[in-house]
């Protein structure tokens, strides 16, 4: 999907949430103020236009997606991030939707973020500290974890929503172990070309999947690899 604006004029939260919106990208009111609860300037690094509709740098080879990705995906697991459901955010980065996650399934729920990158976690954990997610981050339903998120977080499964922010040459088995019957993963899948994937798990176990849109991720791999630059 491209981006549908360009430039840093829009320099309100609010205004990029309506931007959003105006473009049908938003088209659900809950996600429309959970965006507008956490501020995306809280995640982007300092002095960098926080509002732009684009993927940015956030260091170790990693980027935070661009808005409309980030909608997008809330768009498309909004059902399964219901209050009191389980969502595991894979390559966490910035902590931004995992923070948004949290929101959505609130004191009740769980909310898991899982990056190999310590560094990353350390920074996403002060991000969500000054956002609308901090007491969530306080109390326990938040957490970010320093792991392999190819292999999931298997302590709070089975997830009603699993969210990868990396793209994966094939869908993980362990990820779909822990995936709940009846939830959603959403994964961009494919080497040089991608497509963002939407995996239902049936009640009987099966799996429903199909094809989104055409996206363009950083690769799902190990931390070894992500610091040589891939």
């Amino acid at each position: 999907m491209e981006r549908i604006w360009r430039g840093s004029s829009i320099n309100k939260n609010k205004e990029m949430v309506d931007r959003l919106q105006s473009h049908g990208v938003i088209r659900s009111q809950k996600v429309a103020e959970v965006m507008e609860t956490i501020d995306r300037a809280l995640f982007v690094p300092a002095d960098t236009p926080p509002y732009v509709d684009n993927p940015m740098q956030i260091g170790y080879n990693v980027t935070i997606s661009a808005p409309h990705m980030h909608a997008m995906c809330l768009e498309l697991l909004e059902n399964h991030l219901k209050p009191g459901m389980h969502a595991l955010d894979v390559g966490s980065g910035t902590g931004y939707l995992t923070a948004c996650f949290a929101i959505m399934v609130e004191q009740q729920g769980r909310a898991v973020g899982v990056e190999h990158i310590p560094e990353l976690v350390e920074s996403s954990t002060r991000n969500i500290q000054r956002s609308a997610a901090a007491e969530l981050l306080k109390e326990g339903p938040l957490s970010v974890h320093v792991g392999d998120g190819r292999l999931g977080w298997p302590d709070f499964a089975p997830y009603d929503a699993i969210h990868v922010g990396a793209a994966s040459p094939e869908i993980p088995p362990a990820l779909v172990e822990q995936l709940k019957p009846g939830g959603r993963l959403v994964i961009p899948v494919g080497n040089i070309f991608q497509d963002l994937q939407v995996v239902d798990k049936n009640m009987d176990g099966s799996l429903s999947v199909r094809s989104e849109t055409s996206v363009r991720y950083v690769p799902l791999t190990s931390r070894e690899a992500q610091l040589r630059g891939y």
